[in-house]
């Protein structure tokens, strides 16, 4: 799931990248990237996964 939300963060970021989009700081392409990034290295990290311990 978060590299879905990663991938998507990635989009939006090509995106204002590509269209000039004047934002402010916060949301500059190069921020929203950086969220990307952290949330694939969540998922690769094992963060979210749905393995779970063997007790029932």
């Amino acid at each position: 799931m978060l590299g879905i939300a990663a991938a998507v963060l990635f989009f939006i970021a090509f995106l204002i990248n590509t269209a000039d989009i004047a934002t402010n700081e916060v949301f500059s392409s190069v921020n929203v990237m950086l969220l990307g990034l952290m949330l694939l290295g969540l998922q690769v990290a094992g963060v979210g996964s749905s393995w779970r311990t063997g007790r029932r």
